[in-house]
């Protein structure tokens, strides 16, 4: 018995990805909307590439900032 509720996470219904690889804008979407909806950003890889690099910076600034006021 397949259940589709439209309330719960979208990775919890039985017919989301059956353990597929899952692209990077589908998973940036599933962060963005808690799980709900895994086409929010489209189709598109730039914008799950972009998302990623600018997660990147952040840590990469924030260690790099965190080396050089601490030496101070």
């Amino acid at each position: 018995m397949k259940a589709n509720y439209s309330y719960a996470s979208a990775i919890f219904n039985a017919d989301f990805n059956n353990f597929a690889r899952i692209s990077v804008n589908q998973a940036w979407s599933l962060f963005f909307t808690l799980g709900k909806n895994d086409a929010a950003l489209g189709d598109n890889p730039e914008v799950g590439k972009f998302f990623t690099n600018v997660t990147i910076a952040i840590v990469a600034a924030s260690i790099l900032g965190s080396c050089i006021f601490t030496s101070i």
